[in-house]
């Protein structure tokens, strides 16, 4: 994505000291080999739900013999894996009657959620598509299956990098222009307007959001009253930048913006702009004012002035706390993870990796025993993949979607109703214990009787028989059927597994007592099949109570 990135200066990210050296962000402070405070299992467990799809058993025990910081720093080095690679590489061997579909973006996506060795990566690469919302929903995205990879492929490379060029990569990604309908937009030419769409939700949704802030995340008032970040002025200003873009090509002719014109790598190459459509008038936002009609001058100083906003970092900082970690972070770790976004310890703004570091190495992120956060449903059923080691009979994860809201999760990755994601940072659930004390819970929005009913009814037949085509993707219980004939070991590994150690004995007893109904046969050599399906009717029921269970569902 370098031509994506080119606009970006150095000088726009540079933080209080304006003479501050440019330097990587390896870590702030260099932690020393190995762990200075080793950790529990049950620590590892935690922090694995948070940083990655979910616990291992391998994963955590090459925690426990690690530490946080270092795996952090292991994970930043990590290669990406990419889902555009995986769903060309697919396309010959699809029969002549099948064409590339959003189907492929969502076994790349599976197969990589569960397998992926960069799991750092997966993990905050999903959360960021979650507030840089693309959609295989709408129809112009649907038939572009190797460009929504690229798009995802995108905010993946982008994750461990800087603000700034996330930030402009998204702006100029074909697939965005798509969406959110600046691809095309054309300068003003009497009674027509440019589209306001994508100038209106990179300032609501993705940078600065509707109302001021302070660097804690707390509202800044005038007279009692939030004070608005934007007014519609600052709108149509910004959406004057925003046109002339279209697809990437060898010119600039009329046919190849409108699209007739159509080269191979345009579904994945920045967009490129198109003098002759895009506007010369005066633009005014946001204090800034711009002439000349230069686009990727005018592109470069609106992209600035947003990275540049006081509100960026609490903004941002605290939508990835509440994906990560907890749905109602405190005004003093939003402040942090500000303050890690303004400076990343070397005078650069928007490090990315400083931000995530401070998000999960935050006091807040450990164990207190309280819930932090529901897990959305696309998680739970990745957790489970993790953790039992899932195996794919096919090789590629034969998972299409999952958006049934009484037979499947009522979401599937990258396919959320509209822009503002499946579930809103500020929903509150009315009429609950949560909204009477001010708090949120953003993944309540997709939670109702429903879905409930409906997650249930998947994982039942999911756990002991797969998920995807024909079952195509398998839990391997045979560590949890070598211990079916002794309820509270097997408890044990599940409470550690699912739960990070935090099972209540009340939850656990419940589990046993129901599990010791279910009787194991006598071994002996004519009964080999029917002590199996007894042992893994018991595994089974174990893994489903517990996931059931809403100690599973409240992450903590």
């Amino acid at each position: 994505m370098a031509a994506g990135t080119a606009a970006s200066t150095n000088e726009s990210r540079r933080g209080a000291g304006p003479s501050a050296p440019l330097t990587p962000a390896e870590p702030i402070s260099p932690s020393p080999t190995g762990p200075v405070n080793p950790l529990t299992p049950a620590a590892a467990a935690q922090f694995l739900a948070q940083a990655t799809f979910g616990p291992s058993a391998a994963s955590i025990s090459a925690l426990v013999s690690s530490s946080k910081e270092d795996w952090i720093t292991d994970q930043f080095k990590k290669p990406q894996s990419l889902h555009r690679s995986y769903v060309q590489n697919l396309a010959p061997s699809l029969p002549a009657v099948i064409a590339l579909s959003p189907n492929q973006v969502y076994e790349s996506f599976w197969k990589q959620a569960a397998t992926g060795d960069d799991q750092l990566r997966q993990r905050v690469t999903f959360a960021l598509s979650q507030i840089f919302v693309i959609s295989t929903a709408e129809d112009r995205l649907y038939s572009h299956p190797a460009g929504v990879a690229s798009y995802y492929d995108m905010l993946g490379h982008s994750a461990f990098g800087n603000f700034r060029d996330l930030l402009q990569n998204v702006a100029l990604h074909p697939m965005m222009g798509m969406y959110l309908s600046h691809m095309h937009n054309q300068k003003e030419d009497g009674t027509r307007l440019p589209d306001e769409n994508f100038a209106r939700e990179i300032m609501q949704l993705m940078t600065i959001g509707l109302y001021q802030l302070n660097a804690d995340g707390s509202l800044k008032l005038q007279n009692g009253r939030p004070v608005e970040t934007y007014r519609h002025e600052d709108v149509a200003g910004l959406s004057k930048v925003f046109t002339g873009w279209s697809w990437a090509g060898p010119d600039l002719s009329a046919n190849r913006f409108y699209g007739a014109a159509v080269d191979p790598a345009r579904d994945w190459t920045p967009m490129q702009n198109y003098p002759a459509f895009h506007s010369t008038s005066a633009k005014s936002f946001l204090g800034t004012q711009l002439s000349g009609g230069n686009a990727t001058v005018e592109l470069k100083a609106a992209l600035d002035t947003l990275f540049l906003h006081p509100n960026v970092g609490p903004f941002i900082g605290r939508q990835l706390i509440q994906r990560l970690v907890s749905s109602n972070p405190s005004p003093a770790y939003v402040s942090r993870v500000s303050a890690a976004f303004a400076n990343n310890g070397y005078g650069v703004r928007g490090d990315m990796r400083a931000v995530i570091r401070a998000v999960l190495l935050a006091p807040e992120a450990q164990d207190t025993g309280a819930a932090k956060k529901l897990r959305e449903p696309v998680l739970r059923l990745a957790n489970w993949m993790r953790a039992f080691n899932a195996k794919s009979a096919s090789g590629h994860f034969q998972i299409t979607t999952t958006d049934s809201v009484l037979g499947a999760l009522a979401q599937t990755p990258l396919r959320s109703p509209s822009v503002f994601n499946f579930f809103r940072p500020t929903y509150m659930p009315p009429n609950t214990s949560l909204s009477a004390q001010g708090l949120v819970a953003p993944e309540m929005q997709i939670t109702g009787e429903p879905s409930v009913t409906g997650y249930l009814n998947f994982m039942q037949e999911v756990i002991p028989y797969g998920v995807g085509a024909l079952g195509d993707v398998k839990g391997d219980y045979s560590a949890e059927m070598a211990l079916a004939a002794q309820p509270a070991l097997l408890l044990d590994r599940l409470n550690l597994l699912l739960l990070s150690g935090g099972m209540s004995t009340t939850l656990r007893n419940q589990i046993i007592s129901t599990l010791n109904t279910i009787t194991l046969p006598v071994a002996n050599s004519s009964n080999a099949s029917e002590v199996a399906s007894a042992r893994k009717n018991r595994v089974c029921m174990a893994i489903f109570l517990t996931m059931a269970s809403p100690e599973y569902l409240a992450q903590r």
